[in-house]
């Protein structure tokens, strides 16, 4: 379906004024959540995330520049084919203005050739790899919460430095689990660390045995988790099974989330350590966001989850400030504008789509340290957003410089 374009002219005064110059496509704006539904990242993403979604509409008012703002929302099932298919489908048949969540690095790197291709804005929340603002950025694409490059600045850095100098992979076989395998290797060995080897699993998968058996036989230091969600908490849990860190060896889980910490319990993840772009027990504004959300989904949000009502939040702003849902004059308007909100504060989206702000270095809590239900982590240091993500730069993407 064309999309027409903001109007090129207008009669006397009236172009003096933005707001007389403003043209939504379709008399409406549809965003769509393009996510996990019932399988390994369902509960960092899925449901939570078209809620969150749901939420950003209402707090901005249901309304854009006058006219109805929609959510729409599909399960890609982690499959790049599907995801493209159905970003297609949204696009030329219901009028779909921006997709975002994408969780699953191959989904992602998939729809957003998909939004470079048909001139519509993708907002990238749930995904890592830093490939989307390298060499397959676009310009009309976004990665909003985290990277792999930022994960492994985070954890890997920390724990290079508190004595983790050995390292050995268990990764993912796909565009995310190698992103993070490359960067953390980099990391690690920056820092006077080795990696002495690595093994790629399935995705998902379920038996991580002679996975485990090849990281303890490394006798590595650090057994790095290049994985996520269902298959993190699989490994973590087998690991224990095996002894592994009773025989001494220590577990680096590369991308965790609070609803992992909840599905291990303190007892088995105490003491882990994880890099986040946001945790609800920040500060007030972050306890009452999600006291809001856990109302509605039954849980507490993880940082995909506040990160997609952040990308829904600032894409209806642009918007507004654009004075058109045309996606080149929307990314043009969310590369000149301060992202603060409850997700971010001083947050900025650079040339290459990547939009940086704060990281955080977490420790999991023991046992007796939790207070209650949900209250998981500690802390341990803020990384500034300019030290957190890569330099542009450096990136590779062709649209900087």
């Amino acid at each position: 379906m064309l999309k027409r374009l903001a109007l090129a002219a207008m009669v006397g005064g009236l172009a003096a004024h933005p707001a007389a110059a403003a043209e939504i496509s379709d008399d409406a704006v549809r965003i769509g959540v393009l996510t996990d539904m019932a399988a390994v990242y369902a509960d960092l993403s899925g449901k939570g995330s078209v809620i969150a979604a749901e939420m950003a509409v209402e707090d901005f008012g249901g309304k854009a520049l006058g006219k109805p703002v929609t959510v729409i929302s599909a399960d890609h099932q982690n499959k790049a084919d599907i995801a493209a298919a159905k970003a297609r489908e949204w696009i030329d048949t219901q009028g779909v203005d921006m997709i975002t969540d994408l969780v699953t690095s191959s989904v992602a790197l998939a729809v957003s050739e998909v939004g470079r291709e048909k001139n519509r804005v993708t907002m990238v929340v749930g995904a890592a790899t830093s490939r989307l603002t390298g060499k397959d950025c676009s310009p009309v694409g976004f990665h909003w919460a985290y990277d792999t490059y930022a994960l492994a600045n985070g954890t890997g850095t920390a724990v290079v430095k508190n004595g983790g100098d050995s390292w050995f992979f268990i990764t993912a076989d796909y565009a995310f689990g190698h992103s993070l395998e490359s960067d953390v290797s980099k990391i690690v060995e920056a820092n006077g660390g080795k990696v002495l080897g690595a093994v790629r699993h399935p995705f998902p998968s379920s038996d991580f045995a002679s996975f485990l058996l090849q990281a303890q036989a490394s006798g590595a230091k650090i057994i790095g988790l290049a994985n996520a969600g269902a298959d993190t908490i699989n490994a973590i849990k087998q690991a224990s099974e095996f002894g592994i860190v009773a025989g001494g060896q220590n577990l680096a889980g590369l991308l965790m989330f609070v609803t992992d910490i909840h599905s291990l319990g303190l007892k088995s993840a105490q003491g882990l350590y994880m890099t986040t772009g946001w945790y609800w027990d920040l500060n007030d504004e972050t306890r009452k966001w999600a006291a809001r959300f856990e109302e509605k989904a039954g849980n507490k949000p993880t940082m995909v989850q506040v990160g997609v009502y952040s990308s829904v939040l600032n894409y209806l702003k642009a918007v507004e400030q654009a004075g058109t849902d045309e996606a080149t004059a929307v990314s043009t308007t969310l590369k000149s504008m301060q992202i603060d909100d409850v997700f971010a504060k001083g947050g900025k989206v650079q040339p290459n789509g990547r939009m940086a702000h704060d990281m955080y270095l977490a420790q999991v809590k023991s046992p007796a340290e939790s207070k209650g239900a949900w209250d998981y982590l500690n802390i341990a240091r803020t990384i500034p957003g300019d030290e957190a993500f890569r330099d542009p730069a450096a990136s590779g993407c062709p649209l900087v410089n």
